[in-house]
This record gives structure tokens, sequence and C-alpha cells, in this order.
């Protein structure tokens, strides 16, 4: 990482906020809400992602973002991009024909959707989330990608918590993290 990003990179970290015991006894909640009002931080935090799927991808056709966090930088980074962003949404909350996958949590089933024309077959497509933690949300994201069809290039978070190991529940799929902690 040049100097330039690497100083992009520490102003991004600073503005990440550890909350102990949040939600619950044991836990070390990452906040990001400093990181979003922040705008000097955050547009470093958009400058990495997108200079890193630059030089990672000759072509992207969407970015499809997860509820909810991940509709905070994924349409930005289309934008920049100059790409379409796609919503992949809690079961319930998209009109029309969607596609859905259920998936376990730590305390029990989720759905995620998105609506069946959102994606082409062949589409290549990176998935963006704020956190990787388990891997149980990116890993259904990635199953519905597979039902359209699509090309999953990558899964973009901004925070990934290593200890979790949830980039190993999505093999083969890569995982880009600006961000780790353990």
């Amino acid at each position: 990482m040049s100097g330039e990003r690497e100083a992009q990179r520490r102003l991004v970290e600073g503005r990440v906020r550890a909350f102990p015991d949040f939600p619950c006894l044991g836990v070390l909640f990452r906040d990001i809400t400093p990181l979003l009002k922040d705008p000097i931080a955050f547009r470093a935090a958009i400058d990495i992602l997108e200079a890193h799927l630059k030089a990672s991808y000759p072509q992207i056709d969407l970015i499809a973002g997860l509820d909810a966090r991940g509709f905070l930088f994924g349409p930005v980074l289309a934008q920049r991009l100059g790409i379409g962003f796609v919503l992949i949404r809690k079961k319930g909350k998209l009109p029309g024909l969607t596609e859905s996958v259920s998936y376990a949590l730590e305390y029990g089933q989720a759905e995620l959707e998105i609506q069946s024309d959102a994606v082409e077959p062949g589409q290549k497509v990176i998935l963006i989330d704020d956190l990787l933690a388990t891997g149980g949300t990116m890993c259904a994201a990635c199953e519905l990608m597979k039902k359209l069809k699509a090309d999953v290039l990558e899964c973009l978070v901004v925070l990934e918590l290593k200890s979790l190991k949830g980039a190993e529940k999505l093999k083969p799929f890569p995982v880009y993290s600006l961000l780790q902690y353990d």
C-alpha cells in the first residue's frame, strides 16, 4: 500500500470506535458511526476501496449491497466506478418477483432477497457490506448471486473480524477487507 493509501487507512481506522460488552457481555462491537460522520475519513474509505477494485478487476458490472450498511458504501462506490448498484434486502422488503436464500444466525434463521431481474446471468458483481464476522450473511448473498447465475468477483467489506473466520466460510470467493481485527 502506498504512503498515501496507508495514511488514509490509518485515518479510517481512527474513526472506528470499540464498545466492550455490546450488544452482550464478552462482545467487542466495532462502531462505524464516527467514520460515517467524518466526510474526510468516509472519502478515504471509498478512495481505498475504489483503488483496490480498479487495480484488481478490469470489468465490474454491478455492486450489490447487503442490507443495511452495505447500502451506505455501495452506491457511492458504484457511482465512482460508473456502474449500477443493486439491493440485497431482508425478506419482505422488496417489491416484485424475488429470489431468496435462508441462512442460519447465531440465534435463529434469517432470509435475504434480491429482485429476480436485478442481475443478469454472467454479470460480474462485487458484494459489499460494512462487516464480515462469521460470514453467514455474505455467504447467503453469494448463494443469491449463484441463483441468478451472476459471477461474484469479490466480497468487499470495511471491517473484518478475523478470529470469527468468515472469509474461510466464503471460499472460493475472494474477500477484501479494508481493516482487520482479531
